[in-house]
């Protein structure tokens, strides 16, 4: 059984793995493609120990058939739950965005109406989980998913969770230490007034910038929920007013009946609040400290946490009263407030008024070194010369720039959103990078740089467009310096031609006027000579005879006629110009036909016929005739 699922994994046939996003101390948690129906969820895979719990297996199988039924716009769904490699998996909805404790990690505190909006979408959640009969358990601002558009969703709900201080179990703190109620501190019944407090420290957090109680363990933590007061998170963040302190103040209450009835309750009182109503915190003093028993793997340490939790309640005790015997008299003055000032001027000011001055830095999106919480707060009464902490932005957190080069442009965005960047880009001819890959980044790659900034990424918008010149009906030669002036490449293909010079471009493809890529080819037809081939001898042949044979040799045929007076040559071919022999295909051949001009008389005799003149005139006798006289007009 493996703790790691591996990248391209398909996962009980139907789920493959594209990468790890979180881990946990139960589970892992990947992006996984659904292959079944093509949607990207998130898939959280148990690790392998706690799957050989059967009781535990059981919880878990149960309570997430019961998570599945909800269906809410602010709960993340779930859509599968089954077995793979010996353990167990849940398959649920993928959101793209940070975790409300991220965004409060890089932004600090909140602005209130902010703040209240992010808060209402929470409790319409658990208001909706309630009404069915479940109770989230463990509600703290890393289950809060906040996707780009600012919409909240909530997760794991009703999905019991294991380990230490994680049994859903009476007699043992069930949740994280610094979100839960006191009456789980306490190790008692778990109720929907205990989701709405830890609501209520989620709004603390948000607006402070802070959890209200923190401490070196989770006991001292939880003896905190379940014995201290909070200071109002208006010390931590001026723009806090007095109404919203009030719902704070309430939804954190030690008593759960002395909280707000149910979710919306508490939303109603943050809509108040953000108009500037006032909503009453109750005032109730603090429960006496009860042991808090917290559930561990091993028996022996179990059995061990009441008594050392009651030791450590009855030494705070001691150290308390002794506290106060000792400093009875000691003066109270008012701290100065001092939040919003840079580091020096806020300590000058603190000891002019008497204080000693600690100061703890802190990742901020204010400017390095001003003051953004200070504790105790300012307006408070405090001892004269005991210590006030400040809270010091350290500036922003720094990331490195990831890898963008050489990646597309899409990638590269969705690279530097991961790394908490923003991406700005330009387009820029190139002709060695693809069209819409980066081609550069400002600033460099792997160059550190605050949280939040901008990269501006340079886009390869593919080679520059030229325009193809016309170059049909010039030089080979002439018309490829030319092509590649404009920045093309050339290719040649000749062809065979009949009328046009050898060397001359016949045709081009593309056409001249074409747009184009620079780089891209132009192939040219250009013009070859004829190849010789042998010239058919026709003489003594009959004249349609010897066209066609001409003719079909790949000849052109030129006829002329010579005037003969044998009549058994009338029609025939008497002579060819070239003679047998071989001449270019295409070429002219002239050939010379026999006209017969006389006629043959039985003996053999031939007789000219005479031209027809007018008039009276004698006519000599062609060779060859007996004689005679013509008168007059005659005809042959």
């Amino acid at each position: 059984m493996t703790q790691r699922v591996n990248t391209e994994t398909v996962v009980d046939g139907r789920y493959r793995v594209l990468n790890r996003v979180g881990t946990g101390g139960m589970a892992d948690v990947y992006c996984a493609q659904d292959l079944q129906l093509g949607r990207k969820i998130a898939l959280k895979i148990l690790h392998p120990r706690f799957a050989e719990d059967a009781e535990f297996v059981e919880r878990f199988r149960r309570e997430a058939s019961s998570a599945a039924g909800l269906q809410h716009q602010h709960v993340v769904a779930i859509y599968d739950r089954g077995e793979y490699d010996g353990t167990y998996y849940i398959a649920m909805e993928y959101v793209e965005g940070r975790s409300l404790k991220r965004i409060v990690q890089d932004e600090g505190p909140l602005d209130p109406p902010r703040a209240i909006d992010l808060t209402i979408q929470i409790l319409t959640a658990v208001r909706f989980a309630h009404r069915r009969g479940i109770i989230h358990r463990d509600l703290k601002p890393h289950n809060v998913l906040v996707d780009d558009d600012g919409r909240a969703k909530v997760a794991d709900f009703g999905i019991a969770k294991a380990g230490a201080s994680d049994m859903t179990q009476t007699g043992s703190i069930m949740g994280t230490a610094q979100y839960l109620s006191p009456e789980q501190a306490q190790g008692m019944d778990v109720s929907a007034a205990s989701d709405l407090y830890s609501v209520g420290v989620i709004l603390y957090e948000l607006l402070a910038g802070r959890v209200p109680f923190e401490g070196e363990s989770a006991v001292a933590i939880a003896l905190k929920h379940a014995n201290e007061r909070p200071v109002a998170p208006s010390a931590y963040n001026p723009a806090v007013g007095p109404a919203l302190d009030g719902v704070v103040l309430r939804a954190l209450e030690k008593d759960p009946a002395l909280r707000f009835r149910d979710a919306d309750d508490f939303i109603a009182a943050l809509e108040a609040a953000s108009t500037g109503t006032a909503t009453t915190a109750v005032a109730t003093p603090p429960p006496p400290v009860v042991p808090v028993a917290v559930a561990e793997e091993e028996p022996e340490r179990r059995k061990r946490w009441p008594w050392a939790l009651a030791l450590v309640a009855v030494v705070a005790a001691i150290v308390a009263a002794l506290l106060l015997l000792n400093n009875g008299g000691a003066d109270q003055v008012t701290v100065p407030r001092v939040v919003g000032a840079d580091q020096a001027s806020a300590q000058a000011k603190l000891r002019q008024e008497g204080f000693q001055t600690d100061a703890a830095p802190k990742t901020s999106d204010r400017p390095k070194g001003e003051v953004i919480g200070q504790d105790p707060s300012g307006g408070s009464q405090a001892d004269k010369g005991s210590t006030v902490t400040l809270t010091v932005s350290d500036g922003p957190a720094q990331v490195r720039v990831p890898p963008v080069v050489g990646v597309s442009a899409d990638a590269a965005k969705s690279r530097l959103k991961k790394a908490g960047l923003k991406a700005q880009g330009s387009r820029q001819s190139s002709d060695s990078v693809p069209k819409g890959i980066v081609i550069s980044a400002s600033p460099d790659e792997g160059s550190t740089v605050d949280v939040g900034s901008t990269v501006a990424l340079t886009v390869s918008n593919g080679p520059q467009k030229v325009s193809v010149p016309d170059v049909s009906g010039k030089t080979f030669d002439d018309a490829s310096a030319q092509l590649q002036s404009a920045g093309l490449q050339v290719t040649r293909k000749d062809q065979e031609s009949q009328d046009r010079p050898e060397g001359t471009v016949l045709s081009q493809s593309p056409p001249g006027g074409t747009s184009v890529d620079k780089g891209a080819t132009v192939s040219l037809t250009v013009a070859k000579a004829p190849a010789a081939v042998s010239v058919p001898d026709v003489t003594g042949e009959d004249e349609d005879f010897a066209i066609a044979k001409l003719s079909g040799a790949g000849f052109k045929v030129k006829r002329q006629t010579q005037d003969i007076n044998q009549a058994d040559g009338d029609g025939v071919v008497l002579t060819q110009s070239p003679q047998s022999g071989t001449a270019k295909k295409g070429s002219t051949v002239t050939i010379t036909v026999g006209h017969f001009t006389g006629t043959t008389t039985g003996t053999g005799t031939t007789t000219t016929p005479p031209a027809t003149t007018t008039g009276t005139g004698t006519t000599g006798a062609a060779p060859g005739a007996t004689g005679g006289t013509q008168t007059g007009a005659t005809t042959p």
